[in-house]
């Protein structure tokens, strides 16, 4: 066994090397981190159990793995997130914008990491979300994603086609640049403290929408709100009903401005802005304790 450990130990060092890439497409494929976490886990073992001297390409075959065993469990996700109680948002991904010993590493947060873009993606089919993602977050070539969904590359071009004509109208034509965004979430954050729906003309787009998620286990929205008027009045109606001592802790939410409300040391909210042509143009808000349950310590 001792002559095997530096076998072994190469092995789990390749692995590492692509854990994060593995990890950033397990998670733009389930919207989930504990899940993201086991497909990265099962990977893993795969590429223990698999005869390494036969792979020429370490990393394209980590990925095409991954991806296989993330269509299945997006499969077996989908049918579960129909009977799910009120709006289903993906687990939110956290970046503290203060400096916490322990906080969770930075990932690459782009558009495709949003809340916004995530939900739009759930309109997608498992394989069309595949070959989304491989092609326009990670750059692969038609004749490595044919391969990893076990697909021709003229199949693998309509997926990637009727992926970008449902998503063509999700990314936002005008972004806001980091401080701009912070600026304007500070201007949302006390128009809620306020209570004031004054406070908040300006702030939200025309058709501006509000995402919550209670899991059935905590006190949300059961249905999208529209319109910045009633999603101001929703702030205003909540304001009397939130803990007296949240404590309020700035975050960057899956790339986008936001933050933590804690009660105590328990994880009361998070919430996170969509921002895009100086207006808020979706608010999302995760109340689920099950998707709090892996908020960065504070």
């Amino acid at each position: 066994m001792a002559q095997d450990k530096p076998v072994q130990d190469d092995a789990s060092a390749r692995f590492e090397a692509h854990r994060r890439r593995l990890f950033g497409l397990a998670y733009r494929m389930l919207g989930s981190v504990g899940d993201a976490e086991d497909a990265v886990q099962d990977t893993y073992l795969r590429w223990h159990r698999a005869d390494r001297a036969e792979i020429l390409n370490p990393e394209a075959w980590l990925v095409t793995a991954c991806t296989r065993l993330c269509i299945d469990r997006l499969r077996a996700a989908k049918a579960e997130r129909e009977h799910y109680p009120g709006i289903w948002l993906p687990e939110p991904l956290v970046e503290l914008e203060v400096s916490v010993a322990g906080a969770e590493a930075a990932h690459e947060m782009a558009d495709d990491l949003s809340m916004a873009m995530l939900m739009v993606m759930e309109r997608l089919t498992p394989a069309e979300r595949a070959a989304y993602l491989l092609r326009e977050a990670f750059d692969y070539d038609y004749p490595q994603i044919a391969v990893a969904l076990k697909k021709t590359e003229a199949a693998c071009r309509q997926l990637v086609s009727r992926a970008q004509k449902h998503l063509k109208d999700a990314r936002p034509r005008f972004t806001a640049d980091e401080a701009a965004a912070r600026a304007l979430a500070e201007k949302f954050s006390s128009a809620t403290k306020a209570g004031d729906a004054a406070q908040f003309a300006g702030l939200l787009a025309e058709d501006a929408m509000l995402w919550s998620d209670g899991g059935g286990k905590a006190a949300a929205a059961l249905n999208i709100i529209h319109g910045p008027d009633k999603v101001a009045r929703f702030f205003i109606g909540i304001r009397r009903k939130l803990p007296p001592a949240l404590r309020r802790v700035n975050a960057r939410i899956n790339g986008q401005p936001g933050w933590l409300l804690f009660d105590g040391d328990v994880p009361y909210m998070a919430l996170a802005l969509d921002i895009a042509g100086g207006v808020v143009r979706n608010v999302f808000i995760m109340r689920n304790p099950d998707k709090l349950a892996r908020l960065p310590a504070v």
